[in-house]
């Protein structure tokens, strides 16, 4: 509304005059201004003052010859600014304004010689004299008249005898001012159109209020210079509609903030939740363990979130002076605890790879030394324990564990490869005393069951005497080989226990105790054999075979044994 408080007075308008009751001309210009743009509405100056000024601008246009052009232009505008001399129709009137003077100038140019022509004389400058009286013979272009609209506000007004105009507020009236020179009705136009405006203002400032778009501040803005030109205005309208938009405005612009203040703090605590879900990340991110942490991802993350604050700062919305302070103060000691965090870590880890790096190279060089060992077995164990002192030395910077690395397990793999090498040859020697074993435990098997015990002591002895000639076997065959030799030492060990035992009486009864434990170990092995043959578990069936056939033996010599003692 502010920059709609000025206008300039058109051509053709009257002017308004000071009454002797009100104040003097100057005072009557500035009570009638208008509230809003409108060439039409503002005051001029009274008649009197415009006689007085026509003179002195015709003086300007006559006193100084000699500048005609440039100077009459000057003290034209002077004229034209000067306070109390508004009327454009005296202003137009005047001979020093017309523009094509400075076309009439023109001969004043000097002419361009031609290249190879001699130099003409310079035509004549007309004088001063001669130039006035071209400028005064210049016809003046018609000024055509201001049409306005007529205004249905002047109802609410009238003009008395005297040509004071006075505005109905009710039951009363009150004077506004007067228009000297004027008929009633122009003078009540006058004053009624600049009501007009003042209500055309309130109008648009109801529809300002209805935009969503436009603060609440803007609108307060405008209506305090509303109430300031309503309260400096001499106007007739309807002042009760008027003063009823004003109350109208003011109860929308109380209700236009409080949906301001509702918005901005839903608007706040959204913010808040953005800026809290920021805050825990950070925090989340700074209370790792430092052995868990991605330090590098963590860090650009930290970054990230730190961004994105910033960001919230710039354009988002708002926060509250404490609760801002609050969740700074919170995401700063996390990027600090984070970044404190950080350089601990790498300053223990700089230490620790130092002192595994050290640890390993000594390792590596126990390797080294101990690659080229023949002494099979020991040095195996060797390199085994230096496997576990590895892994418990730590870790060394990737390029220095890596380089480590690489020497400790050449050094290994030397040894190994050599030793299997080895076993390799030796392997294929026991593969001929398997065979041989392998006959011995045929022979062996033929012993089985003892029924002459004297003679089964003697064929077992020589076959153990074989067995132990004929060496070592493969590796995958030891425990094969041994168990099945083992199987008929023990049946024939078992037997020689049995004879010695059958002239003891007691022997008698624990033989038939016996028979009778072995019958039912026997029924029970069967029954596993049976499970284990149905289940397909080869390993088992020939575990099992093995103790049956053993305790079927047993079986028999108890029996027998029983049978010695009449049981």
């Amino acid at each position: 509304m502010s920059d709609e408080t000025t206008s300039t007075t058109p051509a053709d308008e009257p002017v308004e005059a000071a009454t002797p009751q009100e104040t003097p001309a100057a005072e009557v210009n500035e009570e009638v201004t208008p509230q809003t743009p409108g060439a039409e509405e503002a005051p001029q100056a009274s008649a009197e003052e415009v006689t007085e000024q026509a003179p002195v601008a015709e003086e300007a246009a006559v006193a100084e010859e000699a500048p005609a052009v440039e100077e009459v232009a000057v003290d034209a505008s002077v004229t034209e600014d000067a306070p109390g001399v508004e009327d454009a129709p005296v202003v137009e009137e005047s001979a020093p304004e017309e523009a094509p003077v400075v076309d009439e100038s023109a001969p004043e140019a000097p002419a361009v010689p031609a290249p190879a022509a001699a130099p003409k004389p310079m035509p004549a400058v007309p004088s001063p004299a001669a130039l006035a009286s071209k400028m005064a013979a210049r016809p003046a272009p018609p000024v055509a008249p201001v049409v306005h609209e007529h205004s249905e506000s002047a109802k609410f007004g009238r003009v008395d005898d005297e040509g004071h105009v006075f505005v109905k507020v009710g039951d009363e009236e009150r004077e506004v001012g007067s228009y000297p020179g004027a008929t009633p009705d122009e003078a009540l136009q006058y004053f009624a159109r600049k009501y007009d405006e003042i209500a055309s203002s309130a109008d648009l400032l109801v529809q300002r209020l209805a935009n969503p778009d436009v603060p609440a501040k803007e609108v307060a803005d405008g209506l305090s210079t509303l109430k300031d030109h309503i309260a400096e205005a001499h106007v007739v309208g309807d002042l009760a509609a008027l003063d009823a938009t004003v109350a109208s405005i003011e109860s929308g612009l109380a209700t236009k903030r409080e949906t301001e203040q509702a918005a901005r703090a839903e608007a706040r605590a959204a913010a808040t939740v953005e800026r809290e879900a920021i805050v825990a990340e950070a925090e989340s991110i700074a209370g790792q363990h430092p052995d868990q942490t991605q330090w590098k991802q963590s860090g650009e993350r930290m970054r990230a979130l730190l961004d994105t604050w910033k960001q919230h700062q710039r354009s988002g919305t708002k926060l509250d002076k404490p609760t801002e302070n609050a969740l700074w103060q919170r995401f700063s000691h996390a990027r600090n605890h984070f970044d404190k965090g950080r350089r601990t870590y790498f300053a223990q880890l700089d230490s620790t790879r130092a002192s595994a790096k050290s640890a390993k190279e000594a390792l590596v060089k126990e390797a080294e030394a101990l690659s080229t060992s023949k002494d099979w077995g020991p040095t195996a164990r060797a390199f085994k324990n230096l496997m576990d002192q590895w892994r418990q030395a730590g870790r060394a910077s990737r390029a220095e564990d890596d380089a480590l690395w690489e020497r400790f397990k050449t050094a290994q793999d030397n040894f190994f490869n050599a030793k299997d090498e080895v076993s390799a040859a030796e392997e294929e020697e026991f593969r001929a005393n398997l065979a041989v074993k392998e006959e011995l435990l045929k022979e062996a098997e033929q012993i089985l069951p003892v029924t002459d015990l004297d003679q089964a002591k003697a064929q077992l002895r020589t076959i153990q005497d074989k067995w132990d000639a004929a060496g070592k076997v493969p590796r995958a065959d030891i425990d094969r080989t041994e168990k099945a030799i083992r199987r008929i030492e023990t049946a024939v060990r078992e037997q020689e226990e049995a004879k010695w035992k059958s002239s003891n009486p007691e022997v008698a009864a624990r033989a038939n105790s016996l028979v009778t434990q072995l019958r039912g170990s026997i029924e029970s092995l069967e029954a596993d054999l049976a499970k284990a043959t149905a289940a397909g578990n080869d390993k088992k069936v020939k575990d099992l075979t093995a103790k049956l056939e053993s305790q079927q033996a047993w079986l028999k010599q108890a029996e027998a044994a029983g049978n010695e003692f009449g049981a």
